[in-house]
């Protein structure tokens, strides 16, 4: 099947600018009827945007997972590019007048084209319940008893697929395979070829056959900014291809994996996220993949505005060793750590600003226990609740600053590997020292 020569500025590029010149001119008809004399009208040039990789747009969010997470704070703004500054007021005319339903109608062919360019590169999945074989073909028997569902992502045109671990671990060294449908109804066996319960991903791969794919554009995750448009597309609750929208809430959160660690620089948000999400993806307003949704956050198992994605550069780093070895290993220093904020800093006397993250609990035997770091002897109490005191604060790792948990742990996952000899700054009793340990690799 042949793919249509692409347009020299694509319909959601042009359809992109469209809105933000409304908008703009919106805002400038408000100012202009907001009292005074009117400032000298302005001439205008509608020219298409350039293609904005460094302001992502924001996803909707796709999970089946219900989990609690300790919030880590990272939701600073960058400053708006100079070519987003507030623009000029204009004065008001008879042709530059704005309606709501042109606003409107506008932002929906956003969306439109969001779906319409992620739709091929998304698909549903069909995984065998553990009890599949011994119900299937008995009458009366509903089909989530037999499958359990989940959605994913088409990362390469050799047939690689990315999802959730949690998604296929049922099938995972039994038979396997699971069920992969296309928007097109196209329906393929895959393949378990790799999977990670630290970061909750997991890679299966298309059987053989001519399958013409897609693979969905990547964003950079670290660009991110709160309050983007963001958009999910997966099958929640078996209603495959389903498509909701919000924004990005908040950056740089810290929430458990399936093992006893922590997943870094998480995005938040508030996009309808509901079983059967998991493992699709979360997009900005360019179709780009900025998160793989994995979680909620509810205090009744129902989804409550607050869903979890796992950022795209974590799945960059992780989804290439699950298709060459099956498995991705990390680095492991074998701490517990506490962030230190402003107020945990006061409490501890440190001088004002400091931050970073202080060790907890040294694991015997651990990288942390040879090179000699020091772990907490006492506690102190915050508005009631005890926190640990004493032991090393972790300031900086090379001529990385630390700032707390969130840092370190991505500093770790981005940047190390088991048996890096790495130098970590740290702050004991009031003098800084440096303490270079080599990494091992984090226990299974």
């Amino acid at each position: 099947m042949k793919k249509p020569a692409a347009p020299i500025f694509p319909p959601m590029l042009l359809r992109t600018t469209t809105l933000l010149l409304l908008l703009c001119a919106l805002a400038a008809g408000l100012v202009a009827c907001g009292g005074g004399s009117a400032p000298p009208t302005t001439a205008v040039t509608a020219e298409p945007a350039p293609n904005d990789s460094s302001r992502p747009t924001v996803a909707v969010v796709s999970a089946s997972n219900v989990a609690t997470s300790a919030p880590a704070s990272r939701n600073e703004r960058a400053p708006a590019p100079a070519s987003l500054s507030a623009p000029t007021a204009l004065a008001p005319t008879a042709s530059a007048a704005i309606t709501s339903d042109q606003i409107v109608a506008a932002f929906e062919d956003v969306l439109s084209d969001i779906y319409e360019k992620a739709l091929p590169s998304v698909v549903y999945i069909q995984v065998p319940s553990p009890a599949a074989e011994a119900l299937r073909g008995m009458p009366g028997i509903p089909d989530d008893l037999l499958w359990s569902a989940g959605s994913g992502f088409v990362w390469d045109t050799q047939g690689h697929i990315v999802t959730n671990h949690h998604v296929v671990e049922n099938v995972i060294d039994q038979s396997n395979e699971v069920t992969v449908i296309f928007a097109d109804s196209t329906q393929a066996t895959a393949t378990v070829v790799g999977g990670d319960p630290h970061s909750d991903l997991a890679v299966i791969k298309l059987e053989q056959g001519d399958w013409n794919l897609q693979p969905a554009t990547l964003a950079d995750s670290d660009n991110v900014q709160v309050g983007q448009l963001a958009v999910a597309i997966g099958a929640p609750f078996g209603q495959e291809f389903t498509m909701t929208s919000g924004i990005v809430s908040a950056v740089g959160r810290n929430i458990m994996g399936q093992e006893q660690f922590s997943i870094p620089e998480v995005i938040q948000t508030d996009s309808a996220i509901n079983p059967g999400n998991s493992g699709g993806p979360l997009l900005d307003r360019l179709g780009r993949v900025i998160g793989i949704n994995t979680q909620i956050i509810s205090r009744t198992g129902n989804y409550s505005g607050v869903g979890m994605a796992v950022p795209v550069n974590i799945a960059r780093r992780v989804v290439p060793a699950l298709i060459a070895d099956g498995k991705f290993s990390y680095p492991w220093l074998g701490v517990r750590i506490a962030t230190i904020d402003a107020a945990y800093a006061k409490e501890l006397d440190l001088p004002e600003g400091s931050r970073g993250a202080l060790i907890s609990y040294i694991v015997d035997g651990s990288p942390a226990d040879k090179a000699g770091f020091r772990s907490s002897e006492s506690t102190i109490s915050i508005d009631g609740i005890e926190y640990p005191a004493g032991g090393d604060i972790i300031t900086a790792i090379g001529p990385n600053a630390v700032a707390g948990s969130s840092d370190l742990i991505a500093h770790l996952t981005y940047h190390n590997s088991p048996g890096d000899t790495v130098t970590f700054t740290v702050l004991r009793d009031g003098q800084q020292q440096e303490i270079e340990v080599t990494l091992g690799r984090r226990p299974e």
